[in-house]
């Protein structure tokens, strides 16, 4: 027992004072994960910037490869670039455990929160940047004001993985989000180009775009994969079982989500490659907003989740589905309305090229943030 003369002294800390139990082990184990991470997975910065300057250097470089990549389209997207997002998306659908979506379903808070971020935030969020930052360009600015409509149905898949996400949820959201954007984008475009505008004693514009074209983009490059990892997880899991479906079978395909994305990234760089590099100050422009829409979306969606108390990966899937953009349905429109040559379509083929990185980046973000913040329990899942 301590005295009164000898009140206990309070530890300070020192080199030599051991780690918490609990830091100990959560280091012990990020270590044990990063020491089995493949080559690919520990250098995918490095590997998505190579591809980046990989595909400008062969659109730059190599005669007549933009008409070649363009020759054969589905659903106006170039078909290697269409074939990439389709294996890109597949590995990480097939992943997705199906007989767990009632979970994600039934948590109103979140599928609300996701249709109030992408359907109401988000196209708001662009109409402002755009305005704001590109007062004295209509092309760029209507360009970037679509790709704010275009919400995301491929890459996000792929950025919500690799930050630890929740695979259900965001199979759901993309899902939930597709359906909005069949029913709401002609309607916001309208609104966004047109009716805004003119309240506001500014320049008005016009877009005119099919429902059909919207659905035909989403049965395709959400559909096909979306459908084909279904029928992976359900005849895998009923002729071998789960545990040789998830221990045996996904880590084989898995790495194929990676390869897809380096796969798109070439070419979408590669079909685009002498515009970017003959317009660099146009490109620069039109990055700023995008630049600092990502960021917003991103960290606000963080934020918001937060404040409704979700798990580090359901706010991780809210952040990523809402802050992601759907750049083959943003380009097509673009494209298709006002022309392969116009502003409209260089802000659109820009918006990839900006997300890709900026979203990389944020999924080392969200990762920092799931060591260094607290999290709900159940936050490990």
């Amino acid at each position: 027992m301590t005295s009164p003369q000898q009140p206990k002294a309070t530890p300070q800390p020192s080199a030599a004072t051991p780690p918490h139990p609990t830091i100990q082990a959560a280091s012990a184990e990020e270590h044990h994960v990063a020491a089995r991470l493949s080559t690919l997975d520990r250098f995918l910065p490095l590997w998505i910037g190579a591809a980046m300057v990989a595909g400008l250097l062969l659109g730059r470089f190599i005669p007549g490869l933009n008409e070649g990549l363009s020759a054969v389209e589905v659903d106006g997207i170039s078909l290697p670039i269409a074939i990439g997002l389709l294996v890109m998306m597949y590995p990480v659908l097939a992943k997705v455990r199906y007989d767990r979506l009632d979970t994600v379903t039934q948590d109103r808070t979140m599928l609300v929160a996701s249709l109030v971020l992408n359907w109401i935030v988000g196209p708001a969020l662009m109409f402002a940047l755009a305005w704001l930052l590109l007062p004295d360009l209509p092309e760029y600015r209507t360009g970037l004001i679509i790709v704010g409509l275009a919400r995301c149905i491929a890459m996000v898949i792929i950025w919500n993985d690799l930050a630890c996400g929740d695979r259900e949820a965001a199979a759901v959201l993309v899902a939930l989000n597709s359906i909005f954007q069949v029913i709401a984008f002609a309607g916001l475009g309208w609104f966004y180009l047109s009716v805004l505008p003119g309240w506001l004693g500014l320049q008005q514009g016009s877009l005119v775009v099919s429902p059909w074209e919207i659905a035909k983009s989403v049965l395709i490059f959400l559909g096909i994969p979306l459908l084909a990892g279904y029928l992976s997880r359900v005849i895998g899991e009923r002729t071998k079982g789960r545990e040789w479906y998830e221990s045996r079978f996904l880590p084989k395909v898995g790495p194929w989500a990676l390869y897809g994305l380096l796969f798109t990234i070439v070419f979408l760089f590669a079909l685009q490659g002498e515009q970017i590099t003959d317009r660099p100050f146009d490109v620069a422009r039109i990055a700023l907003p995008l630049v600092a829409y990502f960021a917003l979306m991103w960290g606000g969606s963080v934020w918001f989740g937060r404040a409704l108390g979700m798990t580090y990966p359901r706010t991780t899937t809210l952040a990523f589905t809402a802050a992601g953009n759907n750049f083959e349905l943003a380009i097509a429109v673009a494209i298709g309305t006002f022309g392969v040559t116009s502003g409209q379509a260089l802000a659109g083929v820009v918006g990839p090229l900006i997300e890709v990185p900026v979203l990389v980046g944020l999924v080392y973000v969200a990762l920092w943030l799931r060591r260094r913040l607290t999290w709900p329990e159940g936050a490990a899942a």
